[in-house]
C-alpha cells in the first residue's frame, strides 16, 4: 500500500481480518468486509466510489491446511474470487491482478520454470489458484476484465526498517519458523531430507516482499496505461521470483551466517504435495513489465530477523 501511495494511488483496503492486523494498516482506509459472505456489502463500496482496479490478495494459502480442510479452501479462494470478479462486473471495474503462486505448477517438467509450462497442482491450495486463473481467463473474454496474475515463488523478508512483517496465526512459511526456533532456543523441523535434490532438501525460489511489492505497482501501471515503455501488452501470467534456487539446508545456513543463531534441527519425513524444485524463470516480468528484483537472500533473511526479534509476539508486542 506504501508503495502505491508514493506512486499517486488513494489505496483503501478490504480486509475481514482473518488472519491480517489492523496495525498493519494504520495509516490507510480500512473497509472490514467478508468476500464470502458480505457480497452486498461488496457492491455497495464497488458501486459508490469509482475505483481504478483491485488487487486480490486475499487467499487462504497453507498447503498442508488444504489437504485437511479443502472446502474452506475451494470456499474462500475461489467463492469469494468470484464474488468480487461478479461486483467487479456489476459496477464497472475492469482491471484486477492476483496474487497467485508456483503451487500452479505442481513438480515442474524443468527448471527454471516459465510461464507457459505444464500446470499440474499437487494440493488443493495449487488446485484453487489454478482455478482463480482460468477465471480471470474467462471473465476476460467474456466481460473484459483485464488481469495480471503474479505468480510468487516464496515471498520472504520484512520491511527494511522492521515495523512490518509476518504475523500468521499458524505459521508455515520457512524462514519465520527457522528465525523464531534460533531466537527461542527451540527445535526447528525440516520436512524430509531425501528429495532428488543436491543435498536432499527441497529447492526454493525466494523473493523479497518488497520486490514483490514493486511488481504489483508495476503491473497496476501497466494495466491502467493499456502499454507501458512499449512492454505491456494486455492480460497475462507472471512468474515473480529472483530465478534462482535455495535448498532448505542452503536457508538454514544463511539464517546462522547473517544472525549469528544456532538453529538445531529435527529431521522428519517430507509433506505429501511438496515439490522437489521450484525456482522461477523471470525474463517474462523483466522484459514485459520493466521490472528487476534487487534483493538477494541474505537481505531477506536480515530484514526478517529484525521483525522478528523486535517483534517477538508479532503485532502484540
Amino acid at each position: 500500500m506504501r508503495e502505491l501511495k508514493a506512486k499517486g494511488f488513494d489505496p483503501v483496503i478490504l480486509d475481514n481480518l482473518s488472519q491480517g492486523h489492523k496495525e498493519s494498516v494504520a495509516d490507510f482506509r480500512l473497509e472490514q468486509i467478508d468476500l464470502v459472505t458480505q457480497k452486498e456489502k461488496l457492491d455497495s463500496l464497488l458501486s459508490s466510489e469509482k475505483f481504478d482496479g483491485v488487487i486480490h490478495m486475499a487467499s487462504f494459502i497453507q498447503m498442508g491446511e488444504s489437504y485437511k480442510n479443502p472446502a474452506k479452501y475451494y470456499r474462500n479462494n475461489v467463492f469469494g474470487f468470484m464474488n468480487l470478479l461478479d461486483s467487479m462486473k456489476e459496477h464497472g471495474v475492469n482491471k484486477v491482478i492476483l496474487s497467485s503462486s508456483a503451487g500452479v505448477y505442481g513438480n515442474p517438467v524443468r527448471v527454471p520454470i516459465k510461464e507457459d509450462d505444464v500446470k499440474n497442482p499437487l494440493n488443493p491450495y495449487g488446485e484453487t489458484k489454478y482455478v482463480m486463473e482460468r477465471m480471470l481467463e474467462d471473465y476476460d473474454a467474456a466481460y473484459g476484465i483485464k488481469f495480471i496474475s503474479i505468480r510468487y515463488f516464496n515471498a520472504a523478508g520484512a520491511a527494511l526498517d522492521g515495523i512490518i512483517g509476518e504475523d500468521h496465526p499458524e505459521e508455515s512459511h520457512l524462514i519465520p519458523n527457522i528465525i523464531k526456533s534460533g531466537l527461542t532456543g527451540t527445535e526447528f523441523t525440516l520436512f524430509g531430507d531425501d528429495y532428488a535434490t543436491p543435498d536432499g532438501t527441497c529447492i526454493r525460489d525466494y523473493i523479497h516482499v518488497l520486490d514483490l511489492v514493486e511488481t504489483h505497482s508495476k503491473a497496476m501501471e501497466g494495466l491502467l496505461s493499456g502499454s507501458q515503455s512499449n512492454f505491456f501488452a494486455g492480460s497475462g501470467f507472471y512468474n515473480a521470483g529472483i530465478g534462482k534456487g535455495y535448498s532448505n539446508k542452503e536457508i538454514i545456513k544463511s539464517v546462522e551466517d547473517v544472525t549469528g543463531l544456532k538453529i538445531n534441527v529435527k529431521v522428519l519425513s517430507k509433506r505429501e504435495g511438496d515439490a522437489d524444485s521450484l525456482y522461477a524463470d523471470i525474463g517474462k516480468i523483466q522484459n514485459e513489465l520493466g521490472w528487476q528484483p534487487k534483493y538477494s537472500i541474505n537481505d531477506i533473511v536480515k530484514t526478517a530477523y529484525l521483525w522478528h526479534k523486535t517483534h517477538p509476539n508479532g503485532y502484540n508486542g
